[in-house]
């Protein structure tokens, strides 16, 4: 946690960031003030912001950045749970981009000196008109928290005289000047794609979720269909089994009346008054079994539609149908796959299986070869279980992996 103590905290900053702009900047000591609790910010109450840590020398030139994330509660206060060791972190942060002094220590969610914390961390955007470490050092030196810049004092560095020395000397110069440029550039590259690989991840996990939240809604709408029909199919069966038993009861009063004959001349006006009431109960359940028949036949309809409807308009799935998004993914041995729509939900149930198909493997087969890529190793059983663990050279293409023999080293590959 920022301390208002530390010696560097007169040269230490806290920018808020919102875009592709800084929003809000302070001292380390006042950010100090916000996390002890003694003040508020109403306007950031309930938000999650995106905060950097800026450490500065004398002549006001960026040494460190930590890229991290804080919580501000409903009355504008600093999450009073959160400890993170950010002035720690800036002092183990790996090389980052030349801002005007050199490499600075970077810390964000890419590049990361302890993994417990990069969860909380963010990755700055290094796409240019859009560069995080542009606005930075923009705010730096329009310094409007008016730090108080110490000039460096002047070294009195010796000089060569001109001579075969001095142009070897000056040769070597350029030489290391141009080698520390291109490993700044390296650098800044690798750091970007790490960056850029973040947000593919943080954007397909997105897809992901809303796919998943939408067939879930899908799976409930047609549940409860198939609970509506089955209710009705129930009670339509019933309905049935009812009129079979009036039938019935119908067939034998005329049986008896048959057999009774004549004699029974007295029953007939009572006889045929409950026929015609039959006769009307059997009209109404057969009007009701039709109407019954009309809604099943709706229902039946109603699912087929559910199953086969078009997705809603401006949703992910309505865009990716309409190939105005598409669903990237990505397979070592196989690469970047744009994914049809109609192959996205094979491809959700099982990602591993899509991409062993895609590369003419069965999954098992693809799982060797996968194992084999991610940790080239011989993979033969020594004393005591453990493996060999010889390092290998890998085998980039998946067809072209034997297992048994690409991943063992020559003292354990059996002999052809």
């Amino acid at each position: 946690m920022v301390s208002a103590g530390q010696a560097t905290d007169n040269y230490s900053a806290v920018f808020f960031i919102e875009g592709n702009e800084v929003a809000r900047q302070m001292r380390a000591s006042e950010f100090g003030a916000f996390l002890d609790g003694y003040v508020g910010l109403s306007d950031l109450a309930e938000t999650d912001v995106k905060a950097v840590l800026v450490d500065l020398s004398g002549d006001l030139l960026v040494h460190a950045l930590v890229f991290f994330r804080i919580w501000f509660d409903e009355e504008g206060r600093a999450d009073s749970s959160w400890n993170m060791p950010i002035e720690e972190l800036a002092a183990r942060g790996a090389k980052g981009p030349n801002m005007g002094g050199g490499a600075i220590r970077l810390v964000c969610r890419s590049q990361c000196p302890d993994p417990q914390y990069a969860a909380e961390l963010w990755d700055p955007d290094m796409t240019p008109g859009n560069n995080h470490f542009q606005v930075i050092r923009k705010a730096v030196n329009a310094n409007s928290l008016k730090f108080r810049r110490v000039e460096p004092e002047e070294e009195n560095i010796p000089v060569l005289r001109a001579g075969e020395h001095g142009s070897t000397l000056t040769e070597e110069s350029r030489t290391d000047a141009d080698r520390s440029r291109v490993a700044q550039l390296i650098r800044e590259q690798r750091l970007r794609i790490k960056t850029l690989q973040s947000v593919h991840r943080d954007m397909l996990s997105e897809v992901q979720r809303e796919h998943r939240l939408e067939i879930k809604t899908l799976h409930n709408e047609a549940a409860e269909i198939l609970q509506r029909f089955e209710r009705q199919r129930l009670s339509n069966e019933q309905l049935k089994n009812r009129l079979a038993e009036r039938n019935q009861q119908y067939l034998t009063m005329q049986e008896e009346m048959a057999t009774d004959g004549a004699g029974k001349d007295r029953d007939d006006a009572n006889v045929n008054a409950e026929l015609v009431l039959l006769r009307e109960q059997l009209e109404r359940k057969r009007r009701e079994l039709e109407h019954r028949d009309e809604k099943f036949v709706a229902l039946e309809q109603e699912v087929y539609e559910l199953r086969h409807r078009e997705p809603l308009e401006n949703s992910i799935m309505g865009h990716l149908k309409g190939q105005s998004v598409f669903l990237v993914a990505y397979h070592p041995g196989v690469g970047h796959l744009t994914l049809p729509y109609q192959d996205i939900e094979t491809y959700f149930r099982n990602p591993i299986a899509y991409a062993a198909e895609r590369c003419g493997m069965n999954e098992p087969s693809y799982m060797q070869w996968l194992e084999h890529y991610e940790n080239p190793v011989c993979q033969h059983s020594v004393q005591g279980g453990e493996l060999c663990g010889e390092p290998l050279l890998r085998v980039s293409q998946p067809a072209d992996f034997r297992s048994g023999l690409d991943d063992r080293c020559e003292s354990h590959r059996p002999t052809e």
